[in-house]
């Protein structure tokens, strides 16, 4: 393990530079750059953009020395400052970036000769080591860095990088293995990996004697047994009990994730095998020793996207036969037995057609749905706060086990990898492998014409460059608009009437890319507002029928359980069943039109939108009281 003699002189020099003895700083700050810019060096591997790291690290340390508390945690205190420079860089570009080999063999062999450290092993090697730790993940190169270089414990390396401590040992797991992995393609077994990260230490290190003081021990890459279970079984931190890892381990994969990379591949496949992925969805019954586990994961607060995988296997054999995955770029089933990955429009929905919950639902839409099904409510449920959120929860014989903890995902994004192997089977039409289409909408209330159209994504990826939007004009009379500035009613001669905050006429239509189904998206918002409802399934169609009671109006929704759409909206009188309205939706498999026609609204009037909602869904209300 490499330790700096020169923390005792750092605390002194700090001590007194924070009571603004310029000296001291000066002196401090040329004492303490060549160890910043090596612990820089190590994540970022780039030297021009090291050595800006480094500078604007130093200039912010000055601006604020005086805030320093305690003297004696300058270093980690610098640390801290400069992690948080490069994690900005990354954001801003450095992910986008490339950086040649020759230009990092060029400064590598520069530097090793300026300090003598060339004798220490032979260029080849130096070079094999030094690429296989430049085709790590940064992140992957910051936990190596910290755990191997700089001496920190898990537990500061999870308050440096605001994560929980055992997923910082999961994450200097997998970092392990990936650097492994690529030394094994250079012919090197894994008893090579601590001479590996030896070496480079000493290649990155400020000096000849710091080179000579550093050393690396099994102690220090030991990332405990609970982690080791979890990053052997998956490729991502996802679970934080042994239970779950150890339920993992039944099921575990080892190729690398082919999810991560481009779809090309799907674009080639020509065989659909549709019946087999759809009988499975709608059976009507499950063999009652069937055990799953299933996983959430919410990228933002747990009101918004949901990332869902489960697992089916068989008790007797241990052997898992179907997956679900859905992820932020599509939705997939494999099929063990047929060793077949089917890529679907649609998500997942419930055999039996029962409204699918969350383990994060509120107090009213547990009960309200309870209710309406009369069945028992078997989901387990976590406090419904707090980002980047993972649920597992495992069904047997015995009752449900639940655990879930907070920031474990990261940027993996809830990425799966199957087997190698397995045939690919694309299913999904022109709009659904796009990501996201425009739509329009047709149709009448009670003898009044409605039109409009709007922009839906189906993933949560395509979110962020095509959000949601809808525009829709009412009766000659009123224009609905919805979008990323809020929610709007403007009068015919537009002026603004009300304003909502954003997405509030999005409820009761679909919103594929928060992650579920369409029918349970109407379901949910009607439970949310306490709108009774009833599902009906027309097998010889693939389609769904949902039924929204009011004393006033029912609301009939028919959907597509394939495209994952609605179709139409059928208003009728409770009383006669008589027609009083019809919505019409049309989405575009082709965006060939001109874009005139889809152009996303914006709000002209400044007004920042109050953060209100409804008390109703906005089409119920639409009915009864034309708004």
């Amino acid at each position: 393990m490499y330790r700096m003699n020169n923390n005792q002189n750092y605390v002194a020099l700090a001590a007194k530079a924070r009571l603004g003895d310029k000296p001291s700083l000066e002196k401090l700050t040329g004492l303490v750059q060549p160890r910043l810019y090596a612990y820089v060096y190590r994540i970022i591997l780039e030297k021009n953009l090291a050595q800006d790291i480094v500078q604007e690290a130093l200039l912010e340390m000055v601006k604020v020395i005086e805030k320093l508390e305690k003297p004696d945690s300058f270093w980690p205190w610098l640390r801290g400052i400069a992690y948080n420079k490069i994690r900005l860089q990354y954001t801003r570009q450095y992910r986008h970036r490339t950086v040649s080999i020759s230009n990092l063999q060029l400064e590598d062999r520069q530097k090793a000769q300026s300090e003598g450290l060339a004798n220490l092993m032979t260029e080849e090697l130096r070079q094999i080591v030094f690429n296989a730790m430049q085709t790590l993940k940064p992140r992957y190169r910051a936990v190596l860095a910290m755990r191997c270089y700089e001496n920190m414990e898990y537990s500061q390396i999870a308050q440096l990088m605001q994560r929980n401590e055992f997923s910082v040992r999961s994450l200097f797991f997998r970092a392990k293995k990936s650097l492994q992995k690529q030394l094994s393609r250079s012919g090197f077994r894994k008893e090579f990996f601590l001479t590996a990260l030896l070496m480079f230490g000493k290649m990155t290190a400020p000096s000849e004697a710091s080179a000579a003081q550093l050393s690396v021990t099994g102690a220090t890459v030991s990332a405990g047994f609970a982690a080791n279970l979890t990053g052997l079984a998956t490729s991502t931190p996802v679970i934080t009990t042994l239970i779950a890892a150890g339920f993992l381990g039944v099921c575990s994969v080892t190729a690398p994730s082919w999810i991560d990379k481009p779809m090309s591949w799907a674009e080639k496949t020509t065989v659909a095998v549709k019946e087999k992925f759809t009988q499975n969805l709608t059976a009507p019954n499950e063999a009652a020793d069937v055990q799953q586990q299933c996983w959430y994961y919410f990228p933002e607060q747990t009101s918004g996207p949901v990332m869902t995988r489960l697992l089916k296997w068989d008790p007797q054999t241990k052997q898992s036969y179907q997956q679900f995955l859905q992820n932020d770029r599509a939705n997939y089933f494999f099929d063990r037995t047929a060793n077949t990955v089917y890529i679907e429009n649609h998500r997942y929905w419930q055999p039996n057609l029962t409204v699918q919950r969350l383990p994060t639902d509120n107090l009213h839409l547990r009960q309200f749905l309870t209710t309406a099904e009369g069945r028992p409510d078997q989901m387990q449920y976590v406090p419904d706060e707090g980002r980047a959120l993972l649920v597992s929860i495992k069904h047997n014989a015995e009752l449900p086990q639940l655990t879930y903890n907070y920031n474990v995902l990261d940027e993996e994004y809830f990425r799966y990898s199957f087997p190698n192997g397995v045939k690919i089977v694309d299913n999904r039409d022109v709009m659904h492998k796009r990501g996201w289409t425009y739509f329009t909408i047709s149709g009448h209330i009670n003898g009044k014409k409605l039109s409009g159209n709007g922009r839906i994504p189906f993933v949560y990826s395509a979110k962020k460059q095509y959000p949601p939007w809808l525009k829709l004009q009412v009766y000659d009379r009123m224009v609905i608009q919805d979008g990323a500035d809020g929610a709007f009613i403007y009068d015919d001669n537009g002026k603004m009437l009300e304003n909502y905050t954003s997405g509030t006429f999005f409820k009761a239509l679909p919103r594929t890319w928060m992650g579920l189904h369409a029918i349970d998206t109407v379901r949910r918002d009607a439970a949310e507002k306490s709108v009774p409802f009833e599902t009906k399934f027309i097998p010889a169609e693939n389609k769904a029928e949902i039924v929204l009671k009011t004393p006033k109006v029912n609301l009939i929704y028919t959907i597509d359980l394939e495209k994952d759409i609605i179709e139409k909206i059928v208003l009728s009188e409770p009383q006669t069943m008589g027609l009083y309205g019809i919505l019409s939706f049309s989405y575009l498999q082709d965006i060939d039109r001109p874009e005139d026609d889809f152009t996303e609204p914006s709000c002209e009037d400044f007004t920042k939108p109050q953060e209100k909602e409804m008390p109703q869904l906005w089409l119920l209300k639409l009915a009864e009281t034309d708004l």
